[in-house]
């Protein structure tokens, strides 16, 4: 554990000194694009709110992103009739580049972000700044996946939502709930390290903070929040997940080879992992991806071999549905035992009733598969129904090791070990950051 303070390092968390009136504590960056309806009932509503419920000296700050309608008149009524409201104009859209810009310059200790649609109940921002300001923690997200959060959405965002946390948590090891919600704050000493190493300027941004926040060991504090889906939202969902998917793809790559500085982010005192060692997560995590291709790659063989042997007696649909059943127990038992390394019977049922929801997934792509070709053609021959359905198993691979790694057998944690006492940094009351390492069975 560190004792003292690294030349480039970040200093010990304290608390912020009480602030000179109208010195800001706080400043809340609401970036816009094409609002002019939303906005000025936003910025009254958060005005009135942190007038009435908020002990620090505040600033809002106007983000807009390049619009096109009267946002920018709308956004300068607000800065000149509002003492502490400001509003600075981009001339390029992206909310990264929106807050990167804002939070470069302000000189408020604390900066923050929310949704110009107040989608988030504003009873958490007090909760969720808090941890900043008392020296507690370094970020702070407001997560909708939560227990005693409470959210009101439809189905596609919902399973959107949860998709995408799962990849970030089997993919890259992030152990925070929710990335995507537009409520989060940051101390300006954590920001002036942190913001330089982020590359992106859209939608994966915070992501991307938080990720190498969380990997530098940095305390991320959470706040159940209560949500309600705005059905007007802008966000282009299909184009926004494809970038998020490349950005999680390149900070992998960055993390895996080492590339990025994270030690100018270590804090003297408090959960850093390097100071237990190095972690083998990412070895860890390519050995599974080998063995998990091993057995995919046999499994397919196994599966393509059952389907012609089924297919004269059983029809397109019959045989696929056979084929996947019986190759999926034996890829569930497969990667139990190679990819995973879990032995011995204990659970073995209930990890093969997981598999088989797994099985339902890759059920559901090939056999829609077949469907829209047997839509497409009338009658497809054999060598293109395997052609489909070669190309379906693929796209659900990623997927099915996705849902194994983090569902069906995920990792367990485990107490550090008692004859080293020293080396456990964390705090045991805040549970964001304790140790998850894959149990040895």
């Amino acid at each position: 554990m560190r004792t003292e303070t690294p030349g480039d390092a970040l200093p010990a968390r304290e608390h912020l000194p009480a602030r000179a009136a109208g010195a800001p504590v706080l400043d809340v960056t609401i970036p816009v694009y094409n609002e002019e309806q939303d906005l000025a009932p936003c910025v009254r509503g958060l005005h009135d709110h942190l007038t009435r419920t908020f002990p620090y000296a505040f600033r809002i700050t106007i983000a807009d992103n390049a619009s096109t309608d009267s946002t920018p008149a709308v956004a300068a009524g607000l800065d000149a009739g509002i003492p502490e409201v400001r509003s600075l104009r981009l001339e390029e859209k992206g909310r990264g580049r929106a807050l990167r810009a804002v939070w470069s310059h302000s000189d408020a200790p604390v900066l923050a972000y929310m949704d110009v649609d107040l989608s988030t109940d504003l009873n958490a921002l007090l909760p969720l700044v808090a941890p900043l300001i008392s020296g507690h923690s370094d970020l702070a997200i407001g997560s909708r996946l939560a227990r005693s959060s409470r959210v009101v959405r439809g189905p596609k965002r919902e399973f959107i939502s949860r998709a995408y946390n799962v990849i970030l948590k089997s993919s890259l090891s992030a152990r925070f709930s929710d990335a995507q919600c537009g409520f989060k704050a940051v101390r300006r000493d954590v920001a002036e390290r942190l913001l330089p190493m982020v590359e992106d300027t859209g939608w994966f941004f915070d992501t991307e903070m938080l990720v190498l926040a969380e990997r530098a060991g940095l305390r991320i504090h959470e706040v159940p929040v209560d949500w309600v889906d705005d059905p007007d939202s802008r966000v282009r969902i299909v184009r926004t997940a494809t970038e998020d998917l490349k950005g999680v793809w390149r900070l992998g790559r960055a993390l895996a080879v080492g590339a990025l500085p994270l030690d100018r982010l270590a804090r003297p005192l408090g959960d850093d992992p390097r100071d237990r060692g190095p972690a083998p997560v990412e070895r860890g995590l390519l050995r599974q991806v080998a063995g998990f291709c091993v057995v995919g790659v046999a499994s397919t063989l196994f599966y393509l071999l059952l389907y012609s042997l089924f297919r004269s007696g059983l029809g397109a649909q019959g045989a696929n549905a056979a084929a996947l059943l019986v190759s999926a127990v034996a890829n569930t038992a497969a990667n139990r035992r190679l990819t995973f390394g879990v032995r011995g019977r204990r659970r073995a049922v209930r990890h093969q009733l997981q598999g088989l929801v797994v099985f339902a997934v890759g059920l559901a792509l090939t056999s829609g598969s077949l469907a829209a070709l047997d839509s497409a053609t009338g009658s497809p021959s054999h060598t293109t129904e395997l052609a489909v359905l070669i190309a379906a198993n693929l796209a659900a691979t990623v997927l099915r090791f996705l849902l194994l790694r983090a569902w069906v057998f995920p990792e367990r944690r485990v107490p550090a070990p008692a004859a080293d006492p020293p080396t456990m940094t964390a705090f045991p009351t805040d549970p964001t950051h304790v140790t998850d390492e894959r149990t040895t069975r």
